[in-house]
């Protein structure tokens, strides 16, 4: 129907005229209260954000020279964080002479990746950074 008759449809009812699909054509309106068209959309989008899970991103700092039981440790605490469905950033940081052995910490840092107890996927592979190295895993 013509837009002037819709207008005048809906202004003799008391309610308004409501675009829903401007891109189509021809353009869709409905002839409805708009307080109750705005409540509807707001209550369809709560609804929608109750059944979304935010994935956090921990984080995780390793050195080159920490022992074998605190790596164990860490590794059982990033077990722990992609349990609870949250992606884990691992950071292993280099300084002053650590940095001239960087096979040497690149191997450590795979060993640490083996001690986790589960299997994992690796969503960044191990990147070089200027001062160490990084990965971002989350569970299989």
């Amino acid at each position: 129907m013509e837009l002037a008759e819709a207008g005048r449809i809906a202004q003799e009812r008391g309610l308004d005229l409501i675009e829903i699909a401007p891109t189509v054509r021809p353009p869709v309106c409905k002839i409805m209260d708009f307080g109750k068209f705005k409540y509807e959309r707001e209550k369809g989008e709560r609804e929608h954000g109750k059944k979304q899970k935010e994935v956090e991103v921990k984080s995780l700092r390793i050195g080159f020279t920490t022992g074998k039981h605190d790596l164990q440790m860490r590794a059982n605490q990033a077990k722990k964080f992609m349990d609870a469905g949250d992606k884990v950033h691992i950071d292993m940081r280099l300084s002053g002479r650590e940095k001239a052995h960087r096979d040497l910490a690149l191997k450590k840092f795979h060993e640490f990746l083996e001690m986790i107890p589960m299997e994992i996927n690796l969503d960044l592979p191990p990147k070089r950074l200027p001062n160490g190295f990084m990965t971002v895993i989350t569970k299989k």
